[in-house]
């Protein structure tokens, strides 16, 4: 099956160390899962974006939750999100960026850049990666797909390694999901709130930071 889909602060809270992500989301609708929680931490008040050329990953899962958090000036906030799963995954050149709007003292916005993976051999790698995205683009290929399983059957029983709703999250067990053996989608585009992994390899990385708005997309 292939898809494409189209998708004032305070100095202390600029953070220079960002935990890097890129995500991956199917071509069909997600129904949003009503009261859920998407993960186990308060989610920043900014998104942030990723591009990468290809990202090749094992046993997806997607589900619909909301990110809560407060936005920069300390407000309660929600965020609509697709969750998306990987029990492994494969990312090649992957750009994240974040801009911070009107840094004190500069008065001016402060963008930070991030790049890892850029060579095709040695591509950053992850395990149990879960992803909340409010948009992508993307050109989306799957293998064995199931769509409109039940986010509390998306773990396959007979196949060990496989996932499910990430642990220590709140999710409506019976809402819309979806799952596939395998996904690889190219020329990924997407904004995030979050990402979680048990772990993530990043070769080659390089972080810099630039006054003004430089953005990955």
């Amino acid at each position: 099956m292939s898809s494409q889909v189209r998708g004032g602060t305070r100095w202390k809270r600029f953070a220079l160390v960002m935990v890097p992500s890129v995500v991956a989301t199917a071509a069909v609708g997600v129904g949003l899962a009503q009261g859920a929680l998407a993960a186990s931490f308060a989610v920043s008040g900014q998104s942030f974006k990723v591009s990468t050329d290809r990202l090749e990953g094992d046993d997806f899962v997607q589900y619909g939750s909301v990110a809560v958090g407060k936005d920069l000036e300390g407000k309660e906030a929600a965020h609509a999100v697709a969750v998306s799963g990987f029990s492994k995954a494969k990312i090649t050149n992957m750009c994240q960026s974040v801009v911070t709007p009107k840094v004190p003292f500069i008065n001016k916005s402060v963008s930070l850049e991030l790049n890892a993976g850029t060579n095709p051999k040695k591509p950053v790698r992850a395990t149990n990666l879960y992803l909340d995205v409010s948009e992508l683009d993307a050109d989306a290929s799957f293998r064995n797909i199931d769509i409109g399983v039940a986010a509390g059957s998306l773990a396959k029983k007979n196949k060990p390694g496989s996932i499910g709703i990430q642990p220590g999250t709140q999710a409506n067990e019976s809402g819309f999901a979806q799952r596939a053996d395998k996904a690889v989608l190219t020329g990924v585009k997407q904004t995030a709130w979050a990402t979680t992994a048990g772990t993530f390899k990043l070769s080659d990385l390089k972080l810099r930071l630039h006054t003004g708005v430089k953005e990955c997309f």
